[in-house]
């Protein structure tokens, strides 16, 4: 079953995704590691070669929530599968459905394009989003362990 509230994201949503971006770096504390332009936002969508996608959701006609994503591949499995980047909603339209809604729509892309998974992660101090996750029946991954280059880090690894 389709939420009409929930829909793919299309070049006039990108102004206001990018703020949902900012309000999602806000909320996990770290504001100012937020660097992205409507420009990027943009070109990611909607260009030639777009490798992210978007779904949105309104609440009373105006963009509350979004889901950014991306195609993962799982070697063991041998199929495609949905990697969630960010998923935010308005703090002023939680408690709406909205989140469930979202996922209820990347779970449907999964369904119908034969792939396996559906991943996410989620900062441990995030009590109400894992208490969500865990309520719609994610379970965490708790072996594996994120790591991530980037910076100078990364620009001394790579050069």
């Amino acid at each position: 079953m389709t939420d009409e509230r929930v829909r793919r994201a299309r070049p006039e949503d990108v102004p206001a995704i990018v703020e949902l971006v900012y309000g999602l770096a806000e909320y996990e504390r770290a504001p100012h590691e937020c660097r992205l332009t409507a420009d990027q936002l943009h070109t990611a969508l909607f260009g030639e070669t777009p490798a992210v996608f978007c779904h949105v959701a309104e609440h009373e006609g105006a963009v509350a929530g979004c889901a950014l994503w991306f195609l993962n591949f799982s070697t063991w499995r041998g199929v495609h599968g949905i990697y969630l980047e960010d998923l935010y909603v308005r703090p002023e339209t939680r408690g709406t459905g909205l989140g469930k809604a979202l996922l209820v729509a990347l779970a449907q892309e999964c369904v119908t394009n034969g792939y396996e998974r559906l991943e996410w992660s989620v900062l441990n101090w995030n009590t109400p989003a894992i208490d969500f996750y865990k309520s719609i029946g994610a379970t965490p991954q708790d072996e594996w362990t994120t790591y991530r280059l980037t910076n100078d880090a990364l620009t001394k690894l790579g050069s």
